[in-house]
């Protein structure tokens, strides 16, 4: 027994507690499983552990950079700002379960049950009608810890392996059901290709495809409308997210002033740089930041999803797989995606005017991926059952949706410390729901979100019993 424990503790504390390692490890066994040499699988762990090296790099530069930010708004105004952003929210995931001493490698063995979980189901697709295998990973990774963070946060007596597996039922689940809510959707969509979504704004998507058609008229579509040129800059996700910190950011670092900003930060104003200056670099090292970041994510993920692909395709005949939503635009005009991002923006402004209007002590930053992803993704969806009108309102009330409502989710999950926040619409309305379920009942309220979710493709099953399975 004492040399089983050894060997596990030599495990824990050199692998699983190395996220690192952990993650290429599932690499290097999953692509052992699916028939690779070892060479092959050898080299898929090593570039699935600088990937998410990487990754923390990234993550680690836009703590360090939003640092003086965050305490120049506390000091100044007495209030706390939070960015709604995915990989903001990402990193306050983690952060918070630095805070208690757990590291992310519990992260990925719940990604890893959640991801087997998500098979199941689909094996068991005469049971349990659902059809969709999430192997989006880079929003897996995303998503997984901040539910990882969800349960171990209030429910300390499970931040262990019972806590992964607990969570990973519940992420994959989660992936699993809400992914299936978007097939009929995107059927509508492309006419018939047999793949779903999945993102972060899948009940955004679902929601979308029901109530365009009563807002607006498919016929009167955005594609007739000539939007000026320099939009198309907007296209270009670099671009555009600088544009998006230096404005945002810009304002913030304005209203906090000079002379506090030098005080918290001297070493930026080396050299006796403008205050111009700091405010336009300070900006774009956010830009920076999250480019590392994203390319960390891609690098591990892309071998993460191969090795797993590779086996669910050998094993789920006819399941249809939830992709990144950034698909969909190929089967819209250009327009469209502009007019989701254009006015998801401006209902995010009308929010934040609330939000300042009524002096709230937590003021919400937009981030780029939600203004960007959410919307725009769903003004595709608007455009081909509304068109312009459902393309234009649909947007605007998802981003004020998109504030508010994570306004709310941060008070729920005690991240507003860690200053960032999923943003996804998603994680604006369903999260917050089932969060207080588990915040009041814990465990007895995580077994109550499954069930429940677990009924909504049985519902969607019985409404549409011809044409529900691909045949």
């Amino acid at each position: 027994m004492e040399i089983i424990l050894k060997i596990f503790n030599l495990l824990f504390t050199n692998i699983i507690a190395k996220p690192q390692f952990f993650i290429g490890l599932i690499v290097f066994i999953g692509y052992l499983a699916i028939g690779r040499k070892i060479y092959d699988a050898l080299g898929g762990f090593i570039k699935a552990a600088i990937g998410f090296m990487i990754l923390n790099v990234g993550s680690s530069g836009l703590v360090k950079n939003f640092d003086p930010i965050l305490k120049g708004l506390s000091q100044k105004y007495q209030i706390s700002a939070v960015v709604i952003d995915s990989n903001f929210g990402f990193n306050a995931a983690t952060q918070a379960l630095e805070s208690i001493s757990i590291t992310t490698s519990w992260t990925m063995m719940s990604l890893l049950v959640g991801f087997v979980w998500n098979i199941l189901l689909v094996l068991l697709k005469k049971f349990t009608k659902v059809r969709t295998v999430f192997i989006t990973g880079h929003i897996m990774v995303k998503q997984a810890t901040m539910v990882t963070w969800i349960i171990f946060a209030v429910m300390p007596g499970f931040r262990n392996i019972y806590g992964a597996i607990l969570v990973g039922l519940l992420v994959g689940t989660y992936w699993a059901v809400f992914a299936n809510l978007t097939v009929e959707a995107t059927r509508n969509l492309t006419g018939n290709s047999d793949f779903a979504v999945g993102h972060q704004q899948m009940f955004g998507i679902w929601v979308t495809d029901k109530i365009a058609h009563k807002i607006g008229n498919k016929e009167k579509t955005v594609e007739n409308v000539k939007l000026p040129g320099w939009l198309a800059v907007l296209n270009d996700n670099i671009i555009a997210t600088g544009l998006l910190m230096i404005i945002f950011f810009g304002a913030v670092m304005l209203f906090i002033g000079e002379p506090l900003l030098k005080e918290l930060d001297p070493k930026a104003f080396d050299g006796g740089i403008t205050f111009f200056t700091y405010i336009l670099e300070k900006s774009l090292v956010f830009s920076v930041n999250i480019v590392i970041l994203m390319t960390g994510v891609r690098m591990f993920v892309a071998e993460l999803v191969e090795s797993f692909v590779g086996i669910s395709e050998k094993l789920l005949k006819g399941s249809i797989p939830a992709v990144d939503c950034a698909v969909t635009f190929g089967f819209s005009s250009p327009n469209a995606i502009l007019y989701g991002f254009i006015f998801g923006a401006v209902g995010q402004l009308i929010a934040i005017l609330g939000l300042i209007i009524f002096k709230s002590p937590i003021m919400l930053i937009p981030g780029f991926v939600p203004l960007f992803f959410d919307n725009a993704t769903l003004a595709v969806y608007a455009d081909k059952k509304g068109g312009i009108r459902a393309a234009t309102i649909i947007p605007v009330v998802s981003g004020m949706i998109q504030v508010f409502g994570s306004l709310a989710a941060v008070y729920i999950f005690n991240l507003t410390q860690y200053g960032g926040w999923t943003g996804n619409l998603d994680w604006d309305t369903v999260w917050p729901v089932l969060g207080l379920f588990i915040n009041n009942l814990q465990l007895t309220g995580v077994i109550l979100v499954v069930i429940l979710m677990l009924i909504i493709p049985q519902l969607q099953y019985i409404r549409n019993k011809d044409s529900y399975f691909i045949k």
